[in-house]
């Protein structure tokens, strides 16, 4: 079984956004109030996030988080990695290093950026985060759980989404190379990006996402990496195709069996 819970759906502004007097920025539907995105995975007795957003400290907090075994990292964008240094915390409450994956690009970044969590400064556990980094180009193992990346586009720059099982998870893609398209199919479950509903140079858009959706025809679609743009949930939602829904913050859906358990998916909305 695995479980994924959306930790932040939003994209890079979140929402709300400051200084918008839109009606998503001020709607009082929880599920238009978007942190930046991650995701949390949880297979057996193994946790793993996918990127550290900035709020990344509410997000465990909400989501009662309280082990973080392995962190991959889709790319190194601010909104996708600018909460690493909370992770101090689980190496404090582990006593141990946490293993971050990434492409040698977006390891790169990591160690420019953050170089102290990588340095071992000092003897004990919790003033930084203590992180080992392993580059990734290939499929890999984390614990019990396997993971293949796959590459994405993101308007022009390379990066990766993740695949486990019958469940893969695609953020800031604006291309999917027809390479990667076959680590795509027989899923259970897809989650995507669709930014809004006009189109983006560095995104898709809507309507770009649901043809990916239809052409690999995943049992389950959720959307995610979401604007302020897209509309509210409660209108856009509604007009999705049958098996597709728009993600939102805290949400959890689970693949048991190579399917996907329709009963274990749960409104766990931050606020609600």
């Amino acid at each position: 079984m695995v479980e994924l819970t959306f930790l932040g759906t939003g994209t890079s502004n979140g929402i709300p956004v400051i200084g918008c007097d839109c009606a998503v920025c001020h709607s009082h539907d929880p599920r238009d109030r978007r942190t930046r995105t991650s995701v949390r995975l949880r297979q057996g007795a193994t946790t793993l996030l996918i990127d550290t957003a900035p709020e990344l400290r509410g997000q465990m907090l909400a989501s009662d988080t309280r082990r973080v075994d392995a962190v991959l990292y889709t790319h190194a964008h601010a909104d996708h990695t600018a909460g690493l240094d909370d992770l101090r915390r689980f190496c404090e409450m582990q006593q141990q290093h946490i293993p971050v994956f990434a492409t040698p690009a977006t390891g790169s970044d990591l160690r420019a950026r953050f170089a102290y969590a990588f340095a071992d400064l000092f003897p004990f556990y919790g003033a930084t985060p203590d992180l080992t980094l392993h580059e990734i180009d290939r499929p890999f193992a984390v614990a019990n759980i396997a993971v293949t990346p796959v590459p994405v586009l993101h308007a022009s720059l390379p990066i990766v989404g993740f695949r486990v099982g019958a469940l893969a998870y695609v953020t800031d893609a604006k291309t999917v190379p027809a390479a990667s398209m076959p680590l795509l199919r027989d899923l259970d479950i897809l989650v995507l990006n669709a930014l809004r509903q006009r189109p983006h140079p560095a995104h898709l858009s809507l309507d770009e996402a649901l043809a990916i959706v239809a052409e690999l025809r995943p049992r389950r679609a959720y959307l995610t990496h979401i604007a302020h743009e897209m509309g509210r949930h409660v209108e856009v939602e509604p007009a999705l195709p049958a098996g597709v829904a728009l993600a939102y913050d805290g949400l959890s859906v689970t693949v048991c069996d190579d399917r996907v358990d329709a009963d274990t998916e749960s409104d766990r909305t931050i606020g609600r």
